[in-house]
């Protein structure tokens, strides 16, 4: 890559892993939220809701709200990504895994996906514009993976 464009994304690299948490956790609180009130076509795009305290819905759908709402706020975030990949994987090996090998056969694509993003972010951390910048300082700062560059040699 060159000079300028390498220096343009190092630098842009926390504000649009921002964006991406702030996407990512605004879907997820979507499916929480259509499942737990009904809205956005209800649960599962039938309409309704699914039953309070039903397994594994119910608790997937507080989950889903919960730590979309904590991961695009930037509040917790890693623990909340941690929780929010971990119901995507048990989702995704439960409800759509047995019924065929990959997700686009099985219906299970926005559980991998969820899952993987949820992952990432779990590991590279909330980027810029996180209240938990703001509650707790630097010790959970924006990190984004920077290239790698040889030192040089003059």
């Amino acid at each position: 890559m060159s000079a300028p464009l390498t220096s343009f994304t190092q630098r842009s690299a926390p504000h649009a892993l921002a964006l991406f948490r702030i996407v990512v956790g605004l879907l997820f609180a979507s499916h929480g939220a259509s499942s737990l009130f009904g809205v956005l076509g209800g649960a599962m795009g039938q309409g309704g809701t699914v039953p309070t305290g039903a397994w594994p819905g119910w608790y997937a759908a507080v989950i889903q709200l919960a730590g979309g709402i904590l991961v695009m706020f930037g509040l917790g975030t890693r623990a909340a990504a941690f929780i929010s990949s971990g119901s995507m994987a048990y989702a995704y090996f439960s409800a759509h895994q047995g019924s065929a090998l990959w997700p686009i056969q099985n219906g299970g694509e926005a559980s991998a996906m969820f899952c993987w993003a949820f992952l990432l972010i779990f590991f590279i951390g909330p980027g810029s514009w996180a209240l938990d910048r703001v509650f707790f300082g630097e010790r959970e700062q924006a990190q984004a993976p920077t290239a790698h560059q040889e030192p040089s040699a003059a």
